[in-house]
């Protein structure tokens, strides 16, 4: 019997993941949290054979109470279930030490092979973040940014202007056009809406 405990903030949520997981003859779910650290509380406890966690949820997001599950109880194993698949999610789980990386519209049968194939040891994605994984890892990161520039495209992230984003940052607009385009040059973009994308996709922001 595979022992499962869900860390979701939704109780709609958990109450169908337990009733599909409980379905299966050799999955049991033998606990649920509402929290990153009531999650990290209860796995430490109880010892689940797998942890479905979510990623975004208060007291704690899913990719640190991942990493403190895995420091204390590395038997442990731990599958990311979410509606996020961003570069930088994706990259933060797995770097946490997380064993699989599925997205909630997965099936009942899917959802159930997948923490079969993680009880056994073995390392599930769902497909498009699969295809994230190798584009990563194909693709060079650009340069890092510098410290004003980080500052600046934080500002055109938030919608300003050119010319607002100097006066918050005590700079003249053409100091900050300086900066833009050095940001284009390091990550290879022409714009700004692509300047911020691509620096977010590479968790520069």
């Amino acid at each position: 019997m595979i022992r499962i405990l869900l860390v979701d903030d939704h109780p709609v949520v958990r109450m169908g993941l337990r009733g599909m997981l409980d379905a299966e003859a050799d999955l049991t779910v033998i606990g649920e949290a509402s929290s990153g650290t009531e999650g990290v509380a209860l796995a430490l406890a109880e010892r689940p054979d797998i942890v479905l966690m979510d990623l975004r949820m208060p007291g704690g997001d899913g990719v640190q109470a991942t990493g403190r599950i895995l420091a204390a109880a590395p038997d442990v194993r731990v599958m990311v279930l979410t509606t996020y698949e961003s570069d930088r999610d994706i990259l933060r789980a797995i770097e946490a030490g997380a064993s699989g990386y599925l997205l909630k519209d997965a099936t009942p049968a899917e959802l159930a092979d997948a923490v079969r194939a993680a009880a056994r040891g073995e390392t599930v994605l769902a497909p498009s973040v699969a295809s994230t994984l190798v584009r990563q890892v194909r693709t060079p990161a650009p340069p890092p940014l510098s410290a004003r520039e980080t500052q600046v495209l934080r500002q055109v992230a938030a919608g300003l202007t050119n010319a607002e984003i100097g006066r918050r940052l005590f700079i003249s607009e053409a100091t900050v056009k300086t900066h833009l385009l050095r940001v284009f040059n390091k990550l290879d973009v022409a714009d700004r809406t692509a300047a911020v994308t691509t620096a977010m996709r590479h968790g520069l922001l």
